[in-house]
């Protein structure tokens, strides 16, 4: 279970004479539901959020924690907890091809070479893309890229996926894919989200507003509540 337990992160202010920016206010959460989503204008503070679940991010003032760690003090051990899936896949690809950046993730519980290339292929093939193990990042279409990032980041065995905007760069063909695949995970995923369908579909959502939380709850009454405020804004 994740707990944010009073947070605020705040960004110091270039001159003496000015406050500092606030981009999360004391944010007590605690993450249970299978499928979580956050949802919130642009700058709201959502990205902010789920950089805090896996360390990516620590909190200017109180604490987030994962089964009882500390995403500071544990950072290492958190991470092997919670993945993270960056809106561009590029972010975090860090090799030529897909399957020597699964090979990466594998690096520290496959030993051997040979079974750590085989074990990258087959977790490729899973994923329905093993035919483009070998082809650079580069000449992957978004989907591709997105689903190669999203196989390195579960190839470690998270218990939580943690998905910032993944269908926000991908066309219609690759977000409903994306969105199958991210449903049938075991893990529990908490991502962020402009598609209000996609997390109407979610066990919960979170409106994040000005670095509050404004609604939480019930999809629907959640979704409703962040209709209410753009339109009123």
């Amino acid at each position: 279970m994740i707990s944010l337990r009073d947070v605020t992160v705040s960004v110091p202010a270039p001159t003496a004479d000015a406050p500092d920016r606030v981009l999360l206010e004391r944010i007590s959460l605690e993450l249970t539901e299978s499928r979580i989503a956050v949802i919130g204008a642009n700058g709201s503070g959502k990205s902010t959020l789920l950089r805090l679940l896996n360390g990516l991010r620590a909190p200017t003032s109180g604490s987030v924690l994962v089964d009882g760690l500390d995403t500071v003090k544990d950072a290492k051990r958190v991470r092997s907890l919670v993945g993270f899936v960056f809106t561009d896949p590029l972010s975090q690809l860090l090799m030529s091809t897909p399957v020597e950046d699964v090979e990466l993730s594998l690096r520290a519980t496959v030993r051997d070479r040979k079974e750590r290339t085989r074990r990258a292929q087959e977790l490729l093939d899973s994923r329905g893309i093993g035919h483009v193990a070998n082809q650079s990042v580069y000449d992957l279409s978004g989907g591709e890229r997105q689903l190669v990032a999203l196989t390195s980041v579960l190839a470690v065995g998270p218990r939580v996926v943690v998905a910032d905007e993944p269908t926000t760069l991908l066309d219609l063909r690759n977000r409903l894919m994306l969105r199958r695949i991210l449903a049938g995970l075991t893990q529990q995923v908490i991502f962020s989200t402009h598609d209000l369908d996609l997390a109407r579909e979610a066990d919960r959502v979170i409106v994040i507003e000005y670095g509050k939380v404004l609604a939480d709850g019930d999809p629907t009454d959640a979704v409703a509540a962040y209709e209410d405020a753009m339109v009123s804004s």
